[in-house]
């Protein structure tokens, strides 16, 4: 693509909107749809058509996005960048037997969860009884008001940028730190409530959220006893890890 004098594309910037921008714009919008066309991408991300498909076009030069017929779809690119994120340290390796065993006890789907860029992301995740209504995947993300959000939310305000806050907000957060729970009774899901309690690090900073799904015939005063006692063993093993095993000596040979 020839460039002009300035070092730019030559190309008019997408009104009120950067390149970048309008790239990650059509990113969330194929990560919901998981696959789509140019059509629906271009309604969903806000840009004009023509942009839409000049920047999709670009991405699958780069290997972000890939064509699957008509219709784009995530790239191996994106894959591999993706999984070089990772959660804070020690937390799946810390949650992993607690939530086990919460999830055996309630059966409730049990999860961890953290805020990435005001939304509520899944990391690790136990299957329950309400998975066939909201199953917990890897990567998958919620509005920050589903309940592992809101107990970080609160925990962290006002330093998380978000959409403006509800009116009601303020009473709800003071009421979530005095308590150490947030509930959500359907609030995003029919026919499934959801108890959630912070993961505090060694500092006492709240680095996660442990949330567990139930249906509404649950008792949720019950499920949040049980999930509090889940997180505060979670937090002490980020406080206090287990200690590597030394390696067991080979038997000589007699």
């Amino acid at each position: 693509m020839a460039r002009s004098a300035a070092g730019g594309t030559g190309e008019r910037p997408v009104p009120g909107r950067g390149v970048l921008e309008g790239a990650f714009a059509l990113l969330e919008a194929l990560g919901q749809a998981g696959e789509a066309g140019l059509t629906a991408l271009s309604a969903d991300s806000g840009l004009p058509k023509t942009t839409a498909y000049r920047l999709l076009e670009q991405l699958v030069d780069l290997g972000v996005v890939e064509h699957h017929g008509t219709r784009y779809r995530m790239g191996s690119r994106m894959f591999r960048l993706g999984l070089g994120w990772r959660p804070p340290p020690g937390l799946c390796a810390a949650a992993r037997g607690p939530m086990r065993r919460l999830a055996r006890a309630t059966g409730a789907s049990v999860g961890i969860c953290v805020l990435r860029e005001g939304r509520t992301l899944a990391v690790q995740g136990v299957p329950g009884m309400v998975d066939h209504l909201a199953p917990f995947q890897p990567g998958a993300t919620w509005p920050w008001y589903a309940a592992a959000g809101k107990v970080l939310v609160a925990a962290a305000s006002p330093r998380v940028p978000l959409d403006p806050l509800p009116a009601s907000w303020r009473r709800e957060a003071m009421a979530i730190r005095d308590g150490g729970v947030a509930l959500d009774r359907e609030e995003l899901v029919p026919g499934v409530c959801c108890v959630a309690v912070p993961l505090t690090a060694p500092g006492g900073e709240a680095v996660a959220g442990l949330c567990a799904m139930v249906d509404p015939a649950h008792d949720l005063g019950r499920l949040a006893r049980a999930v509090a006692r889940t997180g505060r063993a979670v937090s002490a093993g980020l406080r206090d890890p287990a200690p590597a095993r030394p390696p067991v000596a080979p038997a000589r040979a007699s």
